[in-house]
């Protein structure tokens, strides 16, 4: 967790400075045309591969059939989903209205074939727990893509195709390093029996994943169609804004907790205990930061996007509410998927689709905030709905599961009562919204780390003060573990 958490933080830091240095060198419209190329990579990439790697991490017994037939499926569904969007790319550059789409889509393909040849040996060294080398080839991969080539091609006037150029580069590189640091059996195989195995978990996760983007999408779409453009843009950026801190945290946890859960899928105990403390930790975290953000909305989209944006304030406090919602049922899905409950998941996901689509159309009659509401709403049924799942397979009790959420509750109570007084009289005060995040920033974590250190069974409870021993014994782990 330490080494994935730090990697996508590196990552995240990256990312941002390379599109900084790389917005001086480009338009706004060359920047429109890549972001519309990931979409239609990032939408088709759903279909490449259908679930082989993840079906590979789950299977409590691996052979080298399994491999060779995997890697094998991999390399045939990459070149069939990189022709057939190479195939289209003039239609859906038609559909799109940007004629200069085609030929970037076409070269982005080249993706689809790295991430192919690479799929089984990522599927081994996730299965192997091999974390903290994954994050380096990541890291290395972006910093040589998007640090190094990027920038370049942008200097020698390449255009839009320094940002293809650099993506394109990034997954070479990050597949030729996975290739080279993980090995497994690469002879073609095709046998009837272990494609049915790979493709019957695959099947299930791929229809998961399809109805999982639907309903991330499903909303911005109802208020596109009902209250127009520019209540699409004050709902899309409120969305953004509370929706990325929590896909953050939890493809953290999901890359790491799917393929550990896997191992010890068949020990219920083993897994039943992780679940629990993964939920404790995950509320402990994420519903006091919920509470604050929820209290110093205004000031948040003050500093981030001017006072023209007031209307995101709403929307922002509302969708804050569910934060939890969204985060932890994360940690549901790690479960079922390494469980190999996948037609389960499926089917709960189809009824997400669905809450979010009937809380979108039912909340648009009182505007932007409405939709937040439903959409809160749809997102705390799939919550439900999974931790049902999970509790099925794991054999924990829903009291059990209640009691792992309380010290979080506890802590976001006093710590969010501490920051709505502090904030009302800054704000009487008349201090800068800057200044008031600032403090009630500072204030939060110093109240947060006195509760629990005082009262650590009330604030931390047994599995917080379990996670605080392991983290505390962490230190001379990692000073050995440091190069030279």
């Amino acid at each position: 967790m330490f080494w994935t958490a730090l990697s996508m933080g590196a990552l995240a830091v990256a990312e941002l400075v390379a599109l900084l240095v790389l917005a001086r060198l480009l338009s706004p419209n060359e920047f429109g045309l890549y972001a519309a190329a990931l979409v239609v990579i990032k939408f088709s990439a759903i279909f490449e591969g259908l679930g082989v790697a993840p079906a590979i991490v789950q299977r409590p017994e691996l052979e080298e059939r399994h491999l060779r037939v995997g890697f094998t499926l991999s390399l045939i569904l990459s070149i069939f989903v990189a022709g057939l969007v190479w195939t289209t790319a003039p239609a859906i550059a038609d559909v799109l209205r940007l004629p200069e789409l085609a030929p970037v889509v076409r070269i982005c393909c080249i993706i689809f074939l790295c991430q192919g040849v690479a799929m089984v040996a990522q599927a081994c060294a996730q299965r192997a727990l091999r974390f903290r080398w994954l994050a380096a080839v990541d890291a290395c991969a972006f910093a040589i893509g998007f640090v190094i080539v990027g920038p370049v091609l942008a200097v020698l006037g390449f255009g839009i195709w320094a940002l293809v150029g650099a993506l394109v580069t990034q997954h070479f590189v990050r597949m030729l390093a996975i290739l080279v640091g993980q090995s497994h059996p690469k002879r073609l195989m095709l046998e009837r029996r272990a494609i049915g195995e790979l493709l019957y978990f695959g099947g299930g996760f791929t229809l998961a994943r399809i109805f999982n983007y639907l309903a991330s999408q499903v909303d911005r779409l109802v208020v596109g169609r009902w209250l127009g453009a520019e209540a699409l843009g004050v709902y899309s950026l409120a969305s953004q804004l509370m929706t990325t801190p929590a896909v953050i945290v939890g493809q953290i946890l999901d890359r790491v907790l799917f393929p550990t859960m896997a191992l010890v899928q068949q020990e219920q105990t083993r897994l039943a205990r992780a679940y629990r403390s993964s939920v404790a930790a995950c509320a402990l975290l994420v519903l006091p930061a919920s509470v604050v953000v929820a209290i110093v909305a205004p000031e948040i989209v003050l500093v981030l996007l001017g006072a023209g944006w007031q209307g995101v304030v709403a929307p922002l406090q509302i969708l804050a509410c569910g934060m939890l919602f969204r985060t932890s049922y994360k940690l549901s899905d790690s479960v079922s998927r390494a469980t190999g409950v996948v037609y389960a998941r499926a089917w709960r996901q189809a009824i997400f689709v669905t809450a979010v689509a009937l809380g979108a159309v039912i909340g648009q009659s009182w505007g932007v905030t409405g939709v937040a509401f439903g959409v809160v709403a749809a997102v705390a049924t799939n919550f439900m709905l999974m931790a049902q799942l999970s509790l099925r397979v794991t054999g924990l009790s829903w009291f059990e599961f209640a009691a792992a959420h309380f010290p979080g509750i506890a802590l976001a109570g006093v710590v969010g009562s501490g920051v709505w007084v502090t904030a009302d009289l800054l704000r009487q005060a008349q201090v800068t919204p800057l200044t008031i995040l600032l403090e009630v920033a500072l204030l939060s974590c110093a109240a947060g780390l006195v509760l629990c250190s005082v009262l650590p069974a009330l604030f931390l409870g047994r599995d917080g003060r379990s996670a605080l021993r392991l983290v505390a014994g962490m230190a001379p782990w990692l000073q050995r573990s440091r190069p030279g």
